[in-house]
């Protein structure tokens, strides 16, 4: 993992997501798969009544802290929104796992099609950290927050 600030990040990754539509298929489909990961890992319950979501959010808020506070900040509330989706839907009893394997797959295919429509790779071909510069990406520009 490269050492790189965020400002160089999400530029870099704003390079292979210039395309509208490919822009607009990722303001739905990453946060889907942000949250479906967050549903996949709610179901995994620890000792404690703790479940594997919480620490692996908590694990990759410290990734954003490291980048950058304001980064971290927004990025947390946009967690802390899945991991009540995630506590509601399992209050009503809904198939969390199910949905979110199938939100995955969905919003996964989408992705792919929008960088087929671009006429390039995802960014995280280059580099896995990309895969969380995408949603603060997302947030960022869907709200106009500037860095």
């Amino acid at each position: 993992m490269s050492n790189e600030s965020i400002k160089n990040l999400m530029t870099q990754y704003h390079k292979s997501h210039l395309n509208r539509t490919n822009q607009l298929i990722h303001y739905i489909a990453v946060p889907l798969i942000f949250w479906s990961i967050s549903a996949a890992l709610w179901v995994v319950k620890l000792p404690y009544a703790i479940n594997l979501a919480i620490i692996s959010m908590a694990l990759l808020m410290l990734y954003y802290f490291i980048k950058s506070f304001k980064v971290f900040a927004t990025m947390l509330a946009f967690t802390a929104i899945c991991l009540l989706l995630n506590y509601w839907m399992e209050e009503q009893s809904l198939p969390l796992l199910i949905i979110a394997i199938v939100v995955f797959i969905t919003a996964w295919i989408g992705q792919f099609i929008g960088h087929h429509i671009e006429g390039k790779r995802p960014s995280f071909y280059k580099d896995l950290q990309f895969l969380l510069i995408g949603p603060a990406w997302v947030v960022f520009k869907f709200f106009k927050i500037k860095l």
